[in-house]
């Protein structure tokens, strides 16, 4: 028994203090790990020195019996608050960087990571219950034979730990080996490549913000599914655009799946495909929902031109992230899902371009052509698009025409408009608008938008909140008001 409790203690001494040390070694990145989860931004830097501090203390105490009774009681404690932040950051919808063992080793959390520290608790609590004397052979008191058998052990489960880290690396060389093969004799035998004709820049999706497209199409039992009866399900939608004979798209199927293990609890699957039913399911027979086009009509009313493509949409019908096309991007795109908190406001993942989404609209105060002074009130109340103008751009008048044909028929559902713009003016008197016009000068209040072209737009919320990114050009402006030009 006391070379058992020796073993449990040099076990979680080498855990504590590979942690402690790990964290020390990335100081930048337990901080960040420690406001993820919830410590004020003031005490970051001091919890994020104080807490490998303590780790490797406690896990230092646990080499020597007459102290280590006070260790196992510290780490058992630091487990407990490790275990109830992950159950509360679960719970939330979220998944931060445990950064557990620093530069060493870091992954988000999960119910892995849970159960993996529930078991060095249930360790370290052994140990507690033991009491003072009770802590096994200290390590001067060793005999020979004691240490031989202690090092056999240690050796014995290194090999195992090797073993098993070897194999791990082998069958994850040989799953990447075996999508090879399988994308090339789909490559090969299956069609070749697939005709990609007037296809788009892959980065040409709807801004984030706008309504997603209404659809209904038949999934692949034959049932009519719409965007609304997926919506309906509470969740974020991910959708994925693929082709049944496209291979990189069948090579992407085991991340795929693992992807839907992963994050089945954070969002529902959709798969865009065409052709029949039975080619779609022997390829994506995995996926929850295969809808069927006919061609690929509802992929292009996303701007999706590519196959494999993803995008996010949130549960209230809006896009919520940019497109990723090809399966680096779709990666990034799912590692990014899981450390995403999905159930907050106005959440949207983006490719690293800023956005004022979730931002108040700024303090401005402006007269219109009819001289009534129009302020950050009046965008209140109703959902309002926000559009910047130059009497100077040849895209902004192209659009006028039928800017002034939607500003005169929208209905009273529809959201009111509001036009920035520069210049004298007597040069606007001619656009004939129902709505504001407001002369910003040097588009000194447009910048406060998020504005640095024309024409370019902000949806803006009955609530004043900017609720989508910046749209520019006249097909991105219409698609924030969720009309396809």
């Amino acid at each position: 028994m006391e070379i058992i409790l020796l073993l449990i203690r040099l076990f979680l001494a080498a855990i504590f203090v590979a942690a402690g040390i790990g964290k020390f070694l990335d100081l930048e990145g337990a901080e960040k790990s420690v406001k993820a989860f919830g410590t004020p931004a003031d005490l970051a830097k001091t919890f994020a020195v104080a807490i490998p501090f303590a780790e490797i203390v406690f896990g230092t105490s646990l080499l020597f019996v007459s102290v280590s009774w006070i260790g196992s009681v510290g780490v058992f404690l630091f487990l407990l608050v490790f275990i109830g932040g992950m159950i509360w950051q679960l719970a939330q919808g979220n998944a931060p960087e445990c950064h557990c063992f620093g530069a060493i080793h870091s992954e988000p959390v999960s119910t892995k990571s849970l159960i993996r520290n529930i078991i060095f608790a249930l360790l370290a609590l052994f140990l507690v219950a033991q009491g003072k004397e009770k802590q096994g052979l200290s390590l001067e008191q060793m005999t020979n034979e004691t240490l031989l058998q202690l090092i056999l052990g240690l050796a014995i489960v290194g090999l195992l730990a090797a073993a098993m880290f070897y194999l791990k690396k082998i069958a994850g060389q040989q799953t990447q080996i075996m999508r090879r093969i399988e994308a090339l004799e789909i490559t090969l035998h299956e069609g070749g490549m697939l005709d990609r004709e007037n296809l788009t820049d892959p980065r040409e999706g709807l801004p984030i913000g706008a309504p997603a497209p209404d659809f209904a199409l038949p999934d692949a039992n034959g049932n009519k599914v719409s965007l609304g009866d997926l919506l309906s399900r509470g969740k974020p939608l991910l959708f994925f655009y693929v082709g049944p004979n496209c291979a990189p798209c069948a090579a992407l199927i085991p991340e795929i799946e693992a992807w839907q293990s992963d994050l089945k609890d954070k969002v529902n699957f959709v798969f865009l495909s065409n052709g029949d039913s039975k080619e779609n399911l022997e390829k994506f027979g995995a996926a929850t929902e295969i809808l069927l086009q006919e061609q690929r009509e509802i992929a292009e009313t996303y701007n999706a031109r590519w196959t494999p493509t993803a995008f996010l949409v949130n549960p209230q019908g809006t896009i919520a992230s940019h497109l990723a096309v090809g399966d680096a991007a779709i990666r990034e795109l799912a590692e990014k899902i899981k450390t995403e908190n999905l159930g907050r406001d106005f959440f949207y993942i983006s490719n690293g371009d800023k956005s004022r989404i979730g931002e108040s609209v700024p303090e401005f105060s402006l007269e219109d052509l009819r001289g009534k002074q129009i302020g950050t009130n009046d965008l209140q109340g109703k959902k309002t698009l926000v559009t910047f103008w130059s009497m100077t751009c040849p895209h902004c008048t192209n659009m006028m025409e039928e800017l002034k044909d939607w500003d005169k028929q929208k209905g009273a559902d529809e959201p009111n408009l509001i036009v920035f713009s520069d210049g004298e003016a007597e040069a606007h008197k001619d656009l004939e608008l129902d709505s504001p016009i407001l002369l910003d000068k040097d588009y000194k209040t447009a910048e406060k938008f998020g504005m640095y072209g024309t024409p370019s737009a902000v949806l803006v919320d009955e609530n004043g909140t900017i609720v989508s990114e910046t749209a520019i050009g006249a097909a991105n402006i219409w698609a924030l008001i969720g009309k396809r030009k």
